[in-house]
């Protein structure tokens, strides 16, 4: 079993322990936390999303186990990748992986060309390391599962989506499942806001093949489409209706350069 160290710590997001909770102390919004079945977090450094990643986890009564599946943004490792067992560090300590989970993930995933247990496509791969600090924030008993995923087609999508649902049934029926993603990217504000604002109305469908259709028609620059699709492909094996945007905002917001801006959304499937 291997422990994973930390890949952006103190750059992404603060890298003690004292920082990140002087962080989140700032970033926690006020508001009721209830349960979840699903939800879209970004993935940017906590100073550009770090807001809009806590609007969403804020509303969440995070469970015990949480999947996140991410985009691979460095092209290594598996086309759908399960990190299998040991831990993941962070300064706050370390998070362990629950394996029997991510063992029944790659079993039920099987049929999906090149998915499996991988360590390859996570080790320097950011966006599920962000938001791991501020899930054991909201849930200090936390067992992760982390996927990335590769440019799979909508029925692979669907498929991983069904798999996971089939992996959670029984002990694991309360586990939340998170897609990473970032929406358009170094575009002018305005485009980035039209662009963002037409897959998020496809988003809310909850239909992930409306979801793929409109990104990949529109050539919107949405870099966890695919684990967008597949977090709703699951949501809806679940029974749970579509997921209801909690917050936008661009980099923009943060420091004021609206000529080349990156999107960031959060959203949340409530459990049936």
């Amino acid at each position: 079993m291997e422990v994973r160290p930390p890949a952006v710590a103190g750059r992404f997001y603060p890298g003690t322990a004292r920082d990140i909770a002087s962080a989140l102390a700032e970033l926690a919004p006020h508001a009721p936390a209830h349960r979840a079945i699903a939800a879209m977090c970004p993935h940017a450094g906590w100073v550009y999303s770090g807001a809009t990643a806590m609007a969403v986890l804020g509303r969440i009564a995070v469970p015990e186990v949480v999947v996140v599946l991410c985009p691979n943004h460095t092209g290594k490792g598996a086309r759908v990748s399960i990190w299998p067992d040991g831990a993941w560090q962070t300064p706050i300590g370390a998070i362990p992986i629950d394996a029997a989970l991510a063992a029944r993930i790659a079993t039920e995933a099987h049929a999906i060309r090149g998915a499996k247990l991988d360590r390859a496509a996570h080790r320097e791969e950011h966006a599920i390391e962000v938001l791991v600090p501020m899930l054991a924030a909201r849930q200090p008993a936390l067992r992760l599962v982390p996927i990335v995923v590769g440019h799979l087609d909508a029925d692979e999508c669907i498929a991983l989506g069904h798999a996971l649902a089939r992996a959670v049934a029984g002990e694991h029926a309360d586990a939340l499942v998170i897609a990473s993603s970032d929406m358009s990217h170094y575009l002018p504000e305005p485009e980035a806001r039209r662009l963002d604002a037409l897959a998020l109305e496809a988003l809310e469908t909850g239909d992930p093949r409306e979801l793929l259709a409109v990104v990949d028609g529109h050539d919107i620059s949405m870099c966890g489409a695919r684990p967008a699709a597949a977090m709703l492909a699951y949501a809806h094996a679940r029974g749970a209706g579509p997921p209801e945007l909690v917050a936008y905002a661009t980099s923009g917001d943060a420091f004021g350069d609206r000529a080349r801006v990156v999107g960031y959304a959060g959203a949340v499937v409530p459990a049936a």
